[in-house]
Order: C-alpha cells, then structure tokens, then sequence
C-alpha cells in the first residue's frame, strides 16, 4: 500500500519552454529534477494543474539542454483541464506522475522495418520511436511514417518533416483530409497512404495511434496488405484517468488500457476492439 501511495503523489515539473503546434495545441518541455525513471516510448505522465485537476498525458520526446533532460508533452485544448494549461508559460509549475504504461515494443523493432500509421494528435506518441530510429540507425531496418490530419493547419510537428526525411532509409507521407488552396501534398485519409507505399510485409512491424475510428480502418488495411495480428500494435489512449487502474474509467474488457496498455498488440485486444462503447 505504501509503495501505491507514493506512486500517486506528483512531483513538481517547471515549464522550461512552449511551444505552438497548431491554433489548440502546444508542447510542454518540462523539468523534473527526481522523476525516476526515465519514460519509454509510448509510455505517459499525469499532468496536474493546481487547482484544476489531473490527465494522462503522452510523452511526446526528450532532449537535453544544458545537461538536463527535459521531458515534452504534446496538449491538445479541449477539456476543462487541458484548457488550463494554455495559461501555461516558461517558469510555470505543475505537477506530475509517472512514467505509467506499456510502451512500444522496441526490443521486437530491432533488425525489422517499421510502419509507423499516425492520425492527428497521435503522431505524439510515436514521436519517440522515430527519436530511437535516428538515435540508433544502424539496429532498425527502413522506417516508413505514414501521417495525416483534417487540414494542413493540424499538423503537428511540421517544422521536423525535414529531420525525419534525412534519416537514412527513411520514407515520409503526409495527408489532410481538407486541402487549402497552398497545400501541394496528398489529399484524404490516411489509410490512402497504405496503398502508395512499398512493404516488406514479412519483416515490417505496424505501430499505430489516432482516433479508434482511424485505427479501425488502419487495421482492415494493413490485413488487406497481409499483416498478421501479431505484427499490428495499437496505442489505446481512450478514457484513461488515474494511470494505475484504480478508476476503472479505461476499462476495456477485462483490461484496463493504463495498465495493461495504453500500447496493445493487436491480437491481445482485437476482441474487444471492435466492440462499440465498452
């Protein structure tokens, strides 16, 4: 009991930069000076607002400045509480918890290709695993990101598109569902992107994270394409609130997706996947 009690007693993490992703959503790059554990990829924080409450949220990169780690977290404005944090400036404080979660499977990553399928706000969580590709170029095979959101306005991260072409063997798609008339890239959802690419299927590991409904169709297409369920892993982050399975708000079946996710493969959950509303 004590050891669950210190798990959820927050730290103090101080804003040491923002910056603007799109018109609601911002990065947050924070210090946390006894966090512990450093995050995984795809693992998350609890973020709180000091009189305002507490949300999971993913862990979008780290990178160190003047030796310290900062650890980022992309925010979507949208709630009550997450609207709070677009009074955050440099110097602010708030709480945080963590890391909590099962991550990507990186260890499985290595020696193989990487299909990396990102709808909106969930190119956030797979951030990480493209920091590790270019970290570590030389264990992982071709990294293939597939990307898209409703205009070109909503996507995040535009300013690293370049990063991440340069990455050797690396391959970028991008698309919006709504084009403006400067916009000269692909046009629709981004499960068109599927068709365009060229996959070694046997050797290619799908990682995806969006919407449910986007994810639902990213998985009827990579079947369509031959992957087995063992090869499709899907970040869950739905309803998540506590982080320790407490709550029971994330219950999905018998599992809880902030503890025994929020990152499933795809076999262990496609039960309870395609079931509206439980």
């Amino acid at each position: 009991m004590v050891k669950l009690e210190y798990k959820l007693i927050p730290k103090i993490a101080v804003v040491e930069d923002v910056r603007e992703e799109t018109p609601n959503v911002r990065t947050f790059y924070l210090r946390v000076d006894d966090l512990g554990q450093e995050p995984l990829p795809g693992q998350f924080n609890e973020l709180y607002i000091p009189g305002g409450g507490e949300v999971p949220i993913s862990v979008s990169d780290i990178v160190e400045v003047n030796g310290r780690k900062l650890i980022a977290h992309t925010v979507r404005f949208i709630g009550s509480v997450t609207w709070m944090f677009s009074r955050l400036e440099k110097g602010s404080r708030i709480g945080i918890r963590g890391p909590y979660g099962k991550g990507w499977p990186i260890e499985r990553l290595r020696g193989r290709d990487i299909l990396l399928v990102a709808g909106g706000l969930g190119l956030a969580p797979l951030r990480p695993v493209i920091r590790e590709v270019e970290r570590n170029r030389g264990l992982y095979g071709r990294l293939i990101i597939l990307y898209g959101a409703r205009t070109p306005r909503d996507l995040l991260y535009r300013y690293e598109y370049h990063r991440y072409e340069d990455i050797p063997n690396t391959e970028l798609l991008v698309t919006v569902d709504k084009a403006t008339s400067s916009w000269r890239g692909h046009v629709g959802v981004v499960t068109k992107l599927i068709p365009l690419v060229e996959l070694d299927v046997e050797n290619t590991i799908a990682l995806v994270c969006g919407p449910e409904i986007m994810m639902r169709f990213t998985v009827k297409e990579l079947k369509k394409r031959g992957f087995k369920d063992n090869q499709i892993y899907l970040s869950l982050e739905r309803r998540m609130k506590c982080g320790v399975g407490l709550c029971g708000h994330c219950q999905m079946g018998p599992y809880f997706v902030c503890k025994h996710g929020p990152v499933f493969p795809y076999w262990f959950i496609k039960k309870y996947f395609w079931v509206d509303q439980i």
